[in-house]
């Protein structure tokens, strides 16, 4: 790889399927410079890991609840607070609502993207065509170099 690389056939990949299957170095670097290269071209990004995600359509889309973890305390004299669930509006659909006006769209940057089943992936691979303004970024594992495919042709590559 080039020491100063411009990204402009990253960006073109990600704009012609939608949604890519990223293998980076484990020690890390390479993130950093291909998100700046996509916001110097227009794009809002979000970066977060899909570990414990949950069912990924309505954690981006819909209104969810989340219970707050248990972490061996009893409340005292709040007994109603046991079964409590709060409700998080949803990161995608909230974001694409307040994007700039000269925003190109969103990029949607998940890591750890090896530990989804097969039926969220291909929930991934369908939310580019679902919302034009959303592109999809989804690193699957370790490389020696950055490289990058269609996540559907992973999604085809591989046994489940």
């Amino acid at each position: 790889m080039a020491l100063i690389t411009t990204g402009k056939t990253f960006i073109r990949d990600l704009e012609q399927s939608g949604a890519l299957a990223l293998y980076a170095p484990l020690e890390g670097g390479f993130e950093g410079r291909y998100r700046r290269r996509l916001r110097a071209a227009g794009y809002t990004t979000i970066s977060f890991s899909v570990k414990g995600l949950g069912d990924p359509a309505a954690y981006l889309t819909d209104v969810h609840g989340v219970r707050p973890p248990h972490l061996g305390k009893k409340t005292i004299g709040q007994s109603a607070a046991v079964g409590q669930v709060y409700f998080v509006p949803p990161i995608l659909t909230y974001q694409l609502e307040n994007l700039p006006p000269k925003s190109k769209g969103m990029v949607l940057w998940l890591i750890e993207g090896g530990s989804l089943s097969r039926q969220e992936i291909e929930y991934f691979i369908t939310l580019p065509k679902q919302e034009k303004r959303v592109k999809v970024a989804l690193e699957m594992g370790g490389e020696r170099y950055f490289r990058w495919q269609p996540l559907q042709e992973t999604l085809s590559q591989w046994a489940s």
